[in-house]
């Protein structure tokens, strides 16, 4: 069995349904190098099983992903050379220097890989619960069904903390509509369950309590749906998303993102590519508070 360090991996419902689990509750599931490599592990391993129908994605302790991991033990370790460096940081990009190491690191680490689980030839459904931000928004976007507990808060602080122009995978204006995503981006501002639900980003939205076993529920009822008829229901909402100029949007915004970590790598020399709270933006370090979307308040 394949040994993970930073997610889970479990088959229930005697195979058909394979549930991956982000397992880092102490960061929030900040998502570090070694889980995004390992997440792409555990997707193949689904994938590659004909057994499995359909993939729940979840996240243990108090929420499902707080984004990028921006500074944990974890990730300093991961990036800085020595034995504990990841394998990562040492290819695609990763011995380059400037807009050319990021451009590449960033297109294989967060980009790509999101969009080869978008098109993963099973059923995916994110469990979602507690805080999903920015990156963590990817994670459950790339997914073609979004079950939410009734605790659950989205949100993109980017814009306001990082001085970013949203997340890499930018789907924004898809899921949350252009006029909402341009002010969730601009404010910071956050939806709960039943506001996603209602802009139609989430299908269910449960209690917290039920969340877990309400969802395997739900993803036992999509595993009886013959193979082929899911994977082409999958494949022809996906296509039609397509054809409207989604795939291309987001290569666009992603080289958009490029150049908004160029800016600011250039101005302040931060190797991350950030603005910092010099430069008017919210310090993240602070975990200022998240505010809701709420339609009668400035």
């Amino acid at each position: 069995m394949q040994h993970f360090d930073y997610i889970g991996y479990d088959l229930i419902q005697d195979g058909r349904i394979a549930v991956i689990t982000l397992n880092r509750p102490k960061q929030r599931n900040a998502q570090n190098r070694g889980m995004l490599v390992e997440l792409g592990t555990a997707f193949e391993l689904a994938e590659e099983d004909d057994g499995v129908r359909v993939v729940i994605l979840r996240g243990a302790g108090s929420c499902f992903s707080a984004g990028h991991d921006l500074g944990s033990t974890d990730d300093v370790r991961e990036r800085s050379s020595g034995p504990g460096q990841h394998p990562s940081y040492l290819c695609n990009g990763g011995t380059l220097t400037g807009a050319d190491a990021r451009h590449r690191q960033e297109w294989h680490y967060f980009f790509q890989n999101t969009k080869r689980w978008r098109n993963l030839r099973k059923i995916t459904i994110a469990e979602v619960h507690g805080m999903v931000l920015s990156a963590g928004l990817m994670l459950a976007w790339c997914c073609d069904l979004i079950v939410a507990g009734e605790d659950t808060i989205f949100a993109d602080v980017v814009g306001t903390r990082l001085g970013m122009c949203g997340v890499e995978y930018f789907g924004h204006p898809w899921e949350f509509g252009p006029r909402k995503a341009k002010e969730l981006l601009l404010t910071g501002d956050s939806l709960n369950a039943d506001d996603a639900h209602a802009l139609g980003m989430v299908s269910k939205v449960f209690p917290a309590a039920e969340l877990s076993e309400r969802t395997v529920e739900f993803a036992g009822r999509i595993a009886k749906v013959p193979t082929i008829a899911a994977l082409l229901i999958k494949e022809s909402v996906n296509q039609t998303v397509d054809a409207m100029g989604f795939s291309t949007a987001l290569d666009a915004c992603f080289s958009l993102h490029q150049l908004n970590h160029s800016h600011w790598a250039e101005i302040n020399g931060n190797p991350l590519g950030i603005g910092t709270v010099e430069d008017g933006l919210e310090d993240w370090r602070l975990a200022p508070d998240i505010l809701p979307a709420a339609k009668h308040r400035a």
